[in-house]
């Protein structure tokens, strides 16, 4: 169906770490196509993997990368009348949505951000700084290959909860593999068997100044210079928060 004139237009923004179409899995499992279907305009981005230009990215050219994105969209009115524009991060996302959110602000009427993590000490703050000291021991590779590797990404996530592979396979023994619920977790795991390596600055930041110094609750997480401080955005904001994610955790 055709767009409505004024539709209100997403600049939808997934993580770095994982494949966008989390955000679009299934014909019935899509929140791109919902909100398709509410009268909304949604634009996703796509990152893919890093290239030759992105192994020397840091936060503020992605962020660049995304201004561009959010002009495009602005030049986009559904049927030439044109909708106000949210920002919607997802995970990762979020934290970017904000950093875009912050240097554009008037270009948006407001931010969605859904998952997002900001305070990653206050949930197990042994195992952030654990993955700090891991991240640490990777600086060989990173300078290596220019990036983290998706197989050593795997390794970060499968940690979080090691004992979680076990129970949902076993779960997903029980179920008619010509069930929808089956069909759902293999296109799941297939999704998050389909994550892509992080440029190294990227992983720098996540590991030693998200982790392990905690720099976004701080107010020290900064983007070209400026510390990204939720604070200073002034539109309206929802933050949507899973109550049993074991990467973002509630009280993150």
């Amino acid at each position: 169906a055709a767009t409505p004139a004024g539709a209100p237009r997403l600049l939808v923004i997934p993580s770095l770490v994982n494949r966008y179409y989390i955000l679009d899995l299934e014909a019935d499992a899509s929140f791109l196509r919902w909100s398709a279907a509410q009268g909304m305009a949604p634009f996703v981005i796509d990152w893919g993997a890093p290239g030759e230009a992105e192994r020397g990215f840091d936060f503020a050219d992605y962020i660049l990368r995304l201004e561009r994105a959010l002009e495009a969209v602005a030049q986009e009115p559904a049927n030439g009348k044109p909708g106000p524009i949210f920002a919607v991060g997802y995970c990762m996302g979020g934290n970017l949505a904000l950093a875009l959110a912050l240097r554009r602000q008037a270009m948006l009427a407001g931010l969605i951000l859904l998952a997002t993590p900001w305070d990653f000490h206050a949930e197990n703050k042994e195992h952030a700084l654990m993955l700090a000291e891991i991240g640490r021991g990777l600086e060989p590779a990173l300078q290596l290959f220019g990036e983290l590797p998706v197989d050593l990404l795997q390794v970060f996530f499968s940690g979080f909860d090691p004992f979680q592979i076990l129970r949902k396979f076993q779960g997903f023994g029980t179920l008619d593999p010509a069930s929808p619920g089956a069909q759902k977790f293999v296109a799941l795991e297939d999704w998050l068997n389909d994550g892509t390596a992080v440029a190294a600055a990227i992983a720098r930041e996540c590991l030693i100044g998200w982790y392990g110094e905690n720099r976004t609750a701080r107010n020290q997480w900064l983007v070209g210079g400026e510390p990204v401080d939720p604070s200073k955005f002034m539109k309206p904001a929802l933050s949507l928060i899973p109550a049993g994610d074991r990467i973002v955790p509630p009280k993150s």
